[in-house]
């Protein structure tokens, strides 16, 4: 198992357990389908981001809530197959998360999932001075102690991503905290107002010093302190998009503390992100380094 001193990347927020159904489509109301497969396997933007880090070959250790149960379990034996450090995880009587997502042949989906009010981390579970990531990694899902260790990674110098997946009140209270602010398409619209990828980026502005917005299979738009930017996205034919958003998080953070350039890493992280629509499931399409080097030579 990796060391827990200078992990490349401490990943903060949520944990579940994913029943992922795929189906001819989404069910209306009252109707009841048959699903043509079934997977479980833990998920959560910041635990998936974890593993991808793993499989990518970098380190990293999570920081969330699982509970004592049978999902928690079998979650974190899923962490420590991986190679994740496991020893920021609190532990309690809450459930584990659980999220049931159904998958349609053209890979959009569909998620209900349940998370007890109870499933927190204290603020003081962890410490950056004694974890010395080099890079910290947050999902909003855990305010109270993402709050506490985003000030002290600007003390301590150490870049911050935001993965804003929605807009709710944990990712509210991390922006003008971070410096890279990753947006899903649903966060930019919900915050701009803005239908337009170009003009949702413009209404970010001001709000950390790198900002991206992931807009599916037109790329991704950022801006920097030279402009705006457009990566183009890697073509190919999604059979689940579910765990793409974590996977390119998880990659540009690891992209980050390689010291990649943000053209080089904006490029890596798409690979990464595009290669796990390819499998059905999150955590089961998460790319291993190999087939993302070989995607980027194409």
């Amino acid at each position: 198992m990796a060391k827990t001193t200078g992990v490349d990347v401490l990943c903060v927020g949520y944990a579940c357990v994913d029943i992922n159904f795929s189906a001819s489509h989404h069910p209306e109301a009252d109707e009841k389908i048959r699903a043509r497969s079934m997977l479980c396997c833990g998920g959560g933007p910041a635990a998936n981001a974890a593993v991808a880090i793993a499989r990518l070959g970098g380190s990293a250790q999570f920081c969330g809530y699982l509970g004592n149960d049978s999902f928690g379990e079998a979650h974190l034996a899923e962490f420590e197959s991986e190679g994740v450090i496991t020893k920021s995880i609190t532990r309690g009587e809450a459930p584990t998360p659980v999220a049931a997502v159904t998958i349609k042949p053209d890979g959009k989906r569909s998620i209900i999932d349940y998370c007890d009010f109870a499933a927190t981390v204290p603020e003081d579970a962890c410490m950056l001075a004694e974890i010395a990531p080099k890079v910290l990694l947050l999902d909003g899902h855990q305010p109270l102690i993402s709050i506490q260790l985003a000030h002290q990674a600007r003390g301590l110098g150490i870049p911050i991503v935001l993965d804003a997946g929605s807009l709710h009140d944990g990712t509210e209270v991390l922006l003008n905290l971070v410096d890279f602010l990753i947006t899903s398409e649903k966060f930019a619209k919900q915050y701009s107002q803005e239908e337009d990828p170009r003009l949702a980026l413009s209404a970010l502005d001001g709000l950390a010093p790198v900002i991206g917005i992931t807009w599916g299979d037109q790329g991704i738009y950022w801006q920097d302190e030279t402009g705006n930017h457009h990566t183009e996205a890697f073509s190919i034919e999604a059979l689940d998009t579910t765990g793409a958003g974590d996977a390119f998080h998880g990659a540009f953070a690891l992209g980050l503390a390689r010291k990649y350039t943000l053209k080089e890493n904006m490029r890596y992280a798409s690979a990464v992100g595009a290669l796990t629509c390819l499998k059905i499931g999150a955590r089961k399409a998460l790319p291993y380094r190999k087939a993302v080097d070989a995607l980027l030579k194409v």
